[in-house]
């Protein structure tokens, strides 16, 4: 029998991507996945209803989950919805575990299969699939965006008749692929661009995209991809060269972020206090607290009438269209090797990608990765 899909309404406050778009919503259903949808799920998004061919429309969440197999969602479901869910039922999502302990112990007694989409691995296999990647791409370039508008002086060098107006400095803080794309997004709009991060491989990177790489003699290469936690002693010997550079830019655009901990602290008070008065900080490690120990999550405040923090929260969500179109064909991307013929969903468990992004099953936590992090808390 065919599985049923169902993409309800993300009811997190300010979320405004959807887990399903048009295409991939058609290609779903060409492979005989009976699709549904909460009415209205994808306004926030810019894709009304009626641009969803061939998906069944529901007008209540009750009538949605009722006898669904597979829940495709951007943040975790609700203990409100878990209610609805059937028992065994498969949801892939963003799962946050860390944030919502009650509401990963109730999909365990539920029986549910949680596939965590902050879980799939980062191998080449896999690269389609990786929504952090897909939805850290969008924070970076909006980060710039944030900073370039907060900014008391332009961008790109300009000739005027009155002089010229030298070009902004621009630091990014953390080369993953929300710095990466900051940067480039900077020296699109003209800036002087520096580039740091803690894992010396991606100087060659940063400077492919026309950033001077800041090299603190740090190292902190990390497992998967990630860049591990420095000690006291690096932190120190980071801060001091990072320093000079901070207190020279217009602009600071901090993406160092830990999955599921909290954000290293690399811009401290003091070093802020120094900064040109009227610079900017956009800290896009906002949810995890922050890579500034001033910041306030979701705040933007004026350091003594010196230097502006901004911390901006789920940032993808403020591009819904395209972070909606990126997020979906990541799921897409996942879960389609394991749809037949028949449109039946055959999960491999023994496969590399389905084996690391799988949060729960079976009624207990599955994901070494999560548990190793609770030690460690």
């Amino acid at each position: 029998m065919p599985i049923r899909l169902a993409v309800p309404n993300e009811i997190y406050p300010g979320e405004r991507r959807i887990a399903l778009e048009p295409g991939v919503a058609k290609r779903l259903i060409d492979m005989g996945v009976e699709v549904r949808m909460e009415k209205g799920a994808a306004l926030s998004a810019h894709f009304p209803d009626d641009s969803f061919a061939g998906v069944k429309i529901f007008d209540t969440p009750a009538e949605l989950y009722k006898d669904a197999d597979l829940i495709f969602k951007v943040k975790p479901p609700t203990l409100e919805e878990l209610g609805m869910i059937k028992d065994g039922a498969v949801v892939v999502g963003f799962m946050e575990p860390h944030k919502n302990e009650d509401v990963t112990q109730r999909m365990c007694e539920k029986q549910l299969v949680g596939i965590a989409m902050e879980l799939v691995p980062r191998i080449t296999r896999a690269q389609s699939m990786d929504a952090l990647s897909s939805q850290a791409a969008i924070a970076g370039y909006k980060g710039v965006l944030m900073g370039a508008d907060l900014a008391s002086v332009f961008f790109p060098m300009l000739t005027t008749a009155a002089g010229t107006i030298r070009p902004a400095k621009v630091l990014v803080i953390g080369a993953g692929v929300a710095g990466l794309q900051a940067i480039a997004t900077a020296k699109r709009l003209g800036a002087v661009v520096e580039a740091y991060d803690v894992r010396s491989a991606t100087k060659e990177q940063c400077e492919s995209l026309g950033a001077r790489f800041v090299d603190t003699g740090v190292s902190a290469e990390g497992e998967g991809g990630y860049a591990r936690e420095l000690t006291d002693e690096e932190k120190q010997q980071q801060q001091q060269v990072l320093d000079k550079h901070i207190c020279m830019s217009d602009v600071v655009v901090t993406t160092a972020a830990i999955p599921g901990r909290p954000s290293p602290k690399i811009i401290s008070a003091d070093v802020v206090a120094k900064m040109k008065v009227g610079a900017v900080i956009v800290d896009l490690a906002s949810e995890g607290g922050g890579n500034c120990e001033l910041t306030e999550p979701g705040k933007t405040i004026d350091f003594e009438s010196r230097v502006i923090i901004h911390g901006p929260l789920n940032v993808a969500s403020q591009t819904p269209v395209h972070a909606s179109e990126m997020y979906a064909k990541n799921l897409f991307n996942l879960i389609s090797p394991f749809i037949t013929e028949q449109g039946e969903l055959e999960l491999d468990y023994n496969d590399e990608v389905i084996a690391k992004s799988l949060l729960l099953c079976d009624g207990e936590i599955k994901s070494e990765r999560y548990k190793r992090e609770e030690v460690t808390k």
